[in-house]
């Protein structure tokens, strides 16, 4: 569903997004009064106030495809009966509000506890059992996708740029070289604990199906492999649960450095998009930034 309005300038901030929020619930016909940023990131997720509703406000309407497969992972992952965020049922989704896509899902209510390492594990050894089925059409992971309209949008110096455009060429070339071993099949594409919640029952749910896909399943594994290994984000009992749970220690494996050198690209140009919001998120980007020039330093990178 489209609504037709003139497209800001100001890029993606937070009154921006709470601008097409509010107009996406007026469509929707849900009261958008109180509702509360619960997060900007790669999307801004509002929290609404007169019903247990989430909305998610993409950057733009290149997310436009990505918006619809999401909403058609939560119906399927719904069938299935897999333990994951909901879509509101009885909306038409995604919605296209001054070119940010817009859906709205069911709000989880948290537990007394997050969700552990072990959790994470076994969430996604089950997820990587599950057979696709043929008409739900998935892409193939690609770690590039956003990386030229993130470089191309970010508010950062020339000089970065130019060392971020010189680093992306380097991990595509290391990136056809990749050599995997096992079969493709669903993958999250942003397998990190945070992605994976406890409700009120104590049921472990898996939520944000943006860069969900077809692929190979070391793409699941990298992002907690990377926060130990690399950022040391984790205790060894908490990685060696992660590792127990699923049943592979991805750095074992010969790619893991090609690996390695995405996702901290990935985490360093997804944090720069808000480096205007405010000088803690600057802060980490300059720290992040700095890290990517020192392949072999210390990580002093903080969780965003």
């Amino acid at each position: 569903m489209a609504v037709d309005a003139a497209r800001t300038n100001e890029g993606f901030t937070s009154a921006t997004a709470t601008r097409v929020m509010a107009s996406a619930c007026r469509v929707a016909g849900l009261d958008s009064r109180g509702a509360e940023l619960i997060r900007l990131g790669e999307n801004a997720l509002f929290r609404l106030a007169s019903v247990p509703v989430i909305v998610r406000v993409a950057r733009g309407e290149e997310w436009l495809p990505t918006a619809r497969t999401e909403a058609a992972v939560s119906r399927w992952l719904a069938e299935e009966g897999f333990p994951s965020a909901r879509i509101i049922e009885d909306l038409e989704q995604p919605f296209l509000i001054d070119g940010h896509p817009v859906t709205f899902w069911h709000l989880i209510l948290e537990g007394d506890r997050k969700a552990t390492y072990g959790e994470l594990g076994g969430v996604l050894r089950d997820l990587h059992s599950l057979t696709v089925p043929e008409g739900l059409a998935l892409p193939s992971f690609d770690p590039f996708d956003k990386q030229a309209l993130r470089l191309d949008r970010a508010v950062i110096p020339d000089d970065d740029k130019v060392f971020l455009r010189k680093r992306w060429r380097e991990l595509q070339d290391k990136y056809a070289e990749l050599k995997f071993d096992t079969p493709k099949g669903p993958v999250h594409g942003d397998a990190h604990v945070q992605n994976v919640m406890v409700d009120e029952q104590g049921r472990v749910i898996l939520i944000d199906f943006e860069a969900f896909c077809y692929d190979h399943p070391e793409w699941d594994l990298m992002v907690t492999s990377v926060e130990h290994h690399s950022l040391g984000w984790q205790t060894d009992e908490q990685y060696a649960d992660f590792v127990g749970a699923y049943g592979r220690d991805l750095y074992d494996w010969q790619g893991y450095e090609t690996l390695r050198g995405i996702q901290e690209f990935g985490m360093t140009t997804w944090l720069m998009q808000n480096v205007q919001e405010d000088e803690g998120t600057a802060a980490e980007y300059r720290r992040r930034i700095a890290g990517l020039r020192d392949d072999d330093g210390p990580r002093d990178w903080r969780p965003w």
